[in-house]
């Protein structure tokens, strides 16, 4: 019996074995499928490669644009800018010397005069015959006086008769001179160039010495201009103060005139109690009149000038937590930061630079904010704006 199960079991392994049915609705993958997957992979592996897609490394930064600038050196003031007014350079009370009625006015309110010229008449007959009558006394006193010497020196008439004569000779002539003084008063003259204001008296008033002013001349060419120098700033006055380069330049806040250059005139010798300041004088050229007594000014006072000086936009410095710098451009196009010490501003919207950067070399003026050390630029040269434009930006954003 177990021999016959051993057999018959042996001879069920060595049969076929029968193909296991199929699902319902199951699909073989045809073999040409599998080939047309891997040539679709090649394919999108060699377009990956021709666009980088894989190469080892970060993407390249864009190119920044931004405007660039040269610096460039030359001769700049060092200066203290201040506020100040200006005075008349000469002022007169003009008043009477004798006493009179004024018969005449030979100018208008507000006219420039010369000095000579005349400005009112005082009635002139009383001195007039003041002077006549004096002038005939003096010739009586002459012709006396020659009579005694005469009888002198054929000593018919004592010294004393003959010294008394010399003595009323002289007396009547001085009162003839006086007389004459008194006659030129009536004639009221300008004793400076420069401008009248408003008359106080008019014809028919009644003048004399203690009358007030008949009107006031005041000197507008040059004029002086008054300003104040801080305390602190003393120590650097003082450096430069007798120097040949010291001057005061005057100009007016809405630029309206050419700023003017004129020699310092006086400086205090003391410190104002309270305000810390020192008083100042410059002289001005005003020969066109266009600065007026009592306007207000602005100032720079110049103490020296600065041989050679480094500058560059005043826009290309920037400020970090570490100080000032500027961005450098390379002869590569690319840029460096370069930490500078900043001077004083200068006309042309430029800025001294005391040490960082070297003459001709390129500087970036606008378009810092994307920038960093070694990034690529596109550069372009930098327009520097014109007074005009930037008055009417101004009187824009005043409008605003």
């Amino acid at each position: 019996m177990n021999i016959m199960q051993e057999e018959e079991r042996r001879v069920a392994h060595k049969a076929p074995k029968t193909a296991r049915p199929r699902r319902a609705g199951a699909r073989s993958i045809p073999r040409w499928a599998y080939v047309l997957f891997a040539v679709m992979a090649a394919l999108v592996l060699l377009r990956s490669f021709q666009r980088g897609v894989g190469v080892p490394g970060t993407a390249q930064a864009p190119v920044r644009p931004v405007t660039v600038a040269k610096v460039v050196t030359k001769d700049v003031p060092v200066y203290l800018d201040e506020i100040g007014t200006c005075a008349a350079y000469e002022t007169v009370q003009v008043q009477a010397q004798v006493n009179g009625v004024i018969i005449g006015r030979h100018f208008q309110d507000g006219s420039d005069v010369k000095k000579g010229d005349l400005l009112f008449t005082i009635d002139p007959r009383p001195f007039q015959a003041a002077l006549d009558q004096a002038k005939a006394q003096a010739e009586l006193d002459q012709v006396t006086l020659k009579r005694q010497e005469g009888l002198r020196a054929r000593n018919v008439i004592a010294q004393q008769d003959y010294d008394t004569a010399v003595a009323n000779a002289q007396k009547s002539q001085a009162a003839t001179e006086a007389a004459q003084v008194n006659l030129d008063w009536c004639y009221i003259k300008s004793p400076i160039n420069g401008r009248v204001g408003l008359r106080n008296v008019d014809i028919g008033n009644l003048v004399g010495p203690s009358t007030s002013s008949l009107v006031t001349i005041q000197g507008l060419d040059p004029i002086y201009t008054d300003f104040t120098v801080a305390e602190n700033d003393l120590p650097i006055l003082r450096k430069y103060l007798g120097g040949s380069n010291v001057k005061v330049e005057t100009y007016l806040a809405d630029g309206s005139i050419t700023p003017r250059t004129g020699d310092l005139y006086f400086i205090d010798n003391a410190v104002q109690p309270g305000s810390g300041t020192v008083k100042a004088r410059g002289v001005t050229p005003n020969p066109d009149r266009a600065l007026w007594p009592s306007e207000f000014v602005r100032v720079r006072f110049i103490l020296d000038m600065l041989k050679n000086a480094t500058l560059v936009p005043a826009q290309a410095v920037q400020v970090s937590q570490s100080g000032p710098f500027v961005f450098v451009v390379k002869p590569d196009n690319t840029v460096d930061l370069r930490p500078v010490k900043p001077g004083q501003r200068q006309e042309g919207d430029l800025t001294v630079i005391e040490s960082g950067v070297k003459p001709d070399e390129t500087v970036v003026v606008t378009g810092q904010l994307a920038l960093a050390p070694g990034a690529k630029v596109a550069p372009q040269p930098h327009v520097a704006q014109s007074p005009g434009n930037s008055q009417e930006s101004a009187a824009s954003k005043s409008s605003m």
